[in-house]
């Protein structure tokens, strides 16, 4: 089993109300799952936010923590409810109306990963199910949690970045014929996560950076981004998704060419972001 749930990178002086996590570039796939999965060691990796944990790694240079998984994807789903439970997958556990995210496999304890392809030839049983839930996905939430607390009460406001990548033709059916695609995807939930002021300097800091930005589609953010996003008590979340075609070889897994300059931009985005608390910018609560 992975050796801890997440790892937690503070910096040394906490000036940033900014909170960076990543929850989907885990990479610790236990044995006992590999042993039990129908899918070879690169194939169940097509669901992973592939080397995002890398690529905002250098949030601490500039006073804000950076959280990220250790259990990978495809093992719990940190983006998920842990009440949306798979009754395809997890033995005992009662159909609850329609979930279409449940429906497709991709619940809290997944049964597929990318392109539908199922991950185990059977069930696993519900105490399974609750383990995984008790020793990864909480204390994950828990830990993410204190950091926006800490945020908060140092700075007056907590802002989280929820770090993701997306599969280069995610975006395809949004894009009207000839339109330039875009290379990031923030979400607010419709600015029911973060208010417009949040949303407008996180916007900012890419498109200067020279990454073409759209806004919740098709990406509006999921649990995390409902969850922790709560304008009117000064918490805000936004969810990002990156291109991975931008800085990886989606077939291979594996860093691409542009990867050094994709870090590189990142590096003056993370550094603006960060700038959000240590410039203490009044943000309208919506």
């Amino acid at each position: 089993m992975p050796k801890t749930p997440f790892y937690v990178n503070l910096p040394a002086e906490p000036r940033s109300c900014v909170v960076f996590a990543s929850p989907h570039s885990g990479r610790d796939y236990p044995p006992v799952m590999m042993r039990r999965s129908v899918l070879d060691d690169h194939m169940i990796r097509s669901s992973e936010d592939a080397y995002v944990d890398q690529l905002f790694d250098c949030a601490v240079q500039f006073g804000a923590p950076f959280l990220h998984a250790a259990a990978p994807r495809a093992f719990v789903d940190l983006n998920r409810s842990p009440e949306e439970l798979d009754p395809a997958l997890i033995s005992g556990v009662r159909r609850q109306g329609h979930n279409p995210r449940v429906a497709s496999g991709l619940g809290v304890i997944p049964r597929v990963v990318a392109n539908g392809r199922a991950i185990y030839s059977g069930k696993i049983s519900l105490a399974e199910a609750r383990e995984r839930l008790e020793t990864w996905w909480h204390p994950y939430h828990r830990s993410l949690q204190e950091l926006l607390d800490q945020a908060q009460r140092r700075h007056g406001q907590a802002v989280l970045i929820d770090c993701h990548s997306m599969p280069h033709e995610a975006v395809a059916g949004i894009v009207r014929s000839g339109a330039p695609r875009p290379d990031v995807v923030l979400g607010d939930r419709f600015g029911a996560a973060a208010s417009g002021d949040v949303m407008d300097r996180v916007e900012a800091a890419f498109v200067t950076a020279g990454f073409r930005v759209a806004r919740n589609a098709p990406f509006a953010g999921a649990y995390i981004a409902q969850a922790y996003g709560r304008p009117s008590r000064a918490q805000h979340a936004v969810q990002v998704e990156i291109d991975r075609a931008l800085y990886m070889n989606e077939k291979t897994i594996r860093p691409n060419e542009n990867y050094a300059e994709v870090r590189h931009a990142l590096r003056a985005v993370i550094a603006d972001i960060a700038g959000i608390g240590q410039q203490r910018m009044p943000l309208a609560a919506e």
